[in-house]
């Protein structure tokens, strides 16, 4: 896998840990954290945790497994990027009207797209 497939990968678990971390368990919650988010090795959290490397690992494949199964029936992440499309091009679609009226519209779409 390369540089930017990991980073890839990385950055989807991110958005979708940020959408259903509440879905998952407490422990599939730290070691997603310390993982993805604090950047910690395999090693370095079964140590912490006095487990085996490789649970660890099956831990973390287990979570991002389910993380990816919740998307793929609520599809909370796809509508978030769909919303942040839409709105760079409404803002693009003011570019030519009057700086209030962008700024209003603009104000209230990021109001939308912020409501879970």
């Amino acid at each position: 896998m390369s540089v930017d497939q990991m980073l890839e990968k990385t950055n989807r678990i991110n958005l979708l840990f940020d959408f259903y971390e509440p879905m998952l368990t407490e422990k599939q919650q730290t070691f997603l954290r310390l993982y993805f988010h604090d950047d910690y090795s395999l090693g370095e959290i079964a140590e912490n945790f006095e487990i085996s490397r490789q649970a660890v690992y099956e831990h973390i494949k287990r979570a991002e497994q389910m993380l990816e199964d919740y998307e793929s029936k609520l599809h909370l992440l796809h509508k978030h990027e769909q919303r942040l499309k839409l709105r760079v091009e409404l803002i693009q679609a003011l570019d030519h009207c009057e700086p209030e009226l962008k700024r209003k519209t603009t104000e209230l779409f990021d109001t939308i797209v912020g409501i879970d």
